[in-house]
């Protein structure tokens, strides 16, 4: 077999595992066939105050500064989907933001990373919390390589997704430095 069909069929069988990994979503994700193409606007302005009897959810994308040069295309690749009470609201691309304005009241979140390089069952996370009308939250959706795993020892990846919460001050600092995220779905 030449070197062409070679790498021919290993990016078939890539592309088999990547549809073979399909994980059951959480009940805060949306429906898994929806997938979004996400354009960054490098300099936005900042977001707007939540309208009026509401808050607002910022969610901002990070990849683990390690991810850089072993996780293939999370650097500037990466797109991470996010769910708020079972419908997708947008996405991530690498390090950038997007803003949500949301009624106030318990809202359950999801960020799903497809990749075959995410460790099996850790490309999903979810949490809750509580919004108040007036107030704005954010939430930090990372690709973070499993502390203490050295990449190559295993055929498992060690590239994991955590949703968590950031102080305001890191918030607004991490929105003043990253691209605006501006998702739509695709057809």
């Amino acid at each position: 077999m030449n070197r062409t069909m070679v790498a021919f069929s290993f990016c078939v069988c890539l592309a088999m595992a990547s549809q073979s990994r399909c994980t059951t979503l959480p009940d805060a994700c949306g429906d898994d066939k929806i997938q979004f193409d996400v354009k960054t606007e490098k300099h936005p302005p900042a977001p707007v105050a939540p309208e009026t009897g509401k808050a607002q959810i910022v969610f901002v994308g990070q990849v683990d500064s390690r991810a850089m040069g072993a996780c293939i295309g999370c650097n500037t690749f990466t797109t991470t989907r996010v769910g708020v009470d079972g419908s997708w609201v947008g996405a991530t691309k690498a390090n950038s933001y997007f803003a949500l304005d949301v009624a106030p009241g318990e809202h359950h979140l999801c960020a799903y990373w497809k990749s075959i390089q995410a460790t099996r069952g850790k490309n999903v996370a979810v949490t809750s919390f509580s919004a108040e009308a007036g107030q704005v939250y954010y939430f930090q959706v990372m690709i973070k390589d499993v502390e203490g795993a050295v990449m190559g020892e295993s055929s498992v990846s060690n590239w994991v997704l955590d949703l968590t919460p950031l102080s305001e001050d890191e918030g607004k600092y991490r929105v003043k430095i990253s691209p605006l995220a501006a998702a739509t779905p695709k057809k």
